[in-house]
């Protein structure tokens, strides 16, 4: 039996016990929504906050390593799994994924953000219940997809 990518991120979710997932169905294209959630280098950092930019070198392989870095400068390398409605995105310290699938004429869309580190898991919880920024991130993924032609 298989499961869809937005299955496989609800329970990743769950099993890291991260604050910050989101999940919704929206009114766009599959295929406007992925192109924007997969341009790893030119959309994440119109989509999180505290990224400037995130390298990701060309290249067809589904697992490649990319670099993020902070308004400050601080960096910090990742391994990416990319794959069509399916993008996991692992540092030593951070876990962020996307998914979607296509829903009838929309697109069912989620992500998730986590701490890997325990002692970073009261700070997730802070940051996560402060506000709502998984459906901020979507709503952004959105806006930016309803731009495209």
């Amino acid at each position: 039996m298989s499961i869809d990518g937005v299955t496989r991120l609800r329970l990743l979710a769950a099993g890291l016990h991260t604050t910050m997932y989101a999940e919704e169905r929206l009114e766009l294209p599959y295929d406007k929504v992925w192109a924007v959630a997969s341009d790893l280098a030119g959309e994440l950092p119109h989509l999180v906050p505290l990224l400037r930019e995130f390298r990701v070198p060309p290249s067809d392989a589904d697992r490649k390593g990319a670099l993020a870095m902070g308004p400050l400068g601080c960096r910090s390398a990742f391994e990416v799994r990319l794959a069509p409605g399916w993008c996991l995105m692992q540092s030593r310290l951070v876990v962020g994924g996307m998914a979607a699938v296509p829903e009838g004429d929309g697109t069912r869309f989620a992500m998730l953000g986590a701490a890997r580190a325990a002692a970073l898991r009261p700070v997730q919880w802070a940051y996560a219940l402060r506000a709502r920024h998984g459906r901020i991130f979507i709503r952004k993924v959105a806006e930016r997809a309803a731009l495209r032609s």
